[in-house]
């Protein structure tokens, strides 16, 4: 697929950069190549495949979410130097 100068400046004016001549030449030139790699990988023979595979097989390595007792709250708050309706007490520091 061609890309155009004019096509560089109006994705460059959507994402508010200012180019140079020199930078939109390049730019064309980078973005054809780009799409000539998708083009080409779009020649892929990709039936069977899924989507999510890997080349390596992979496994979530997190343990399980098990819900446990949480912590005494008169226990945490027994050297806390300040305390209110069961929570820790901080100094106002925000006007």
């Amino acid at each position: 697929m061609k890309i155009t100068k004019e096509q560089v400046e109006h994705v460059a004016n959507l994402a508010r950069l200012t180019l140079t001549e020199e930078e939109k030449e390049r730019l064309t030139v980078e973005m054809e190549n780009i799409i000539a790699f998708a083009d080409k990988l779009n020649e892929l023979d990709t039936t069977g495949v899924e989507p999510t595979a890997h080349a390596i097989p992979i496994q979530n390595v997190f343990r399980e979410d098990v819900v446990e007792t949480s912590f005494d709250r008169e226990k945490i708050l027994q050297n806390a130097p300040s305390q209110e309706d069961g929570c820790f007490k901080v100094p106002k520091i925000v006007e």
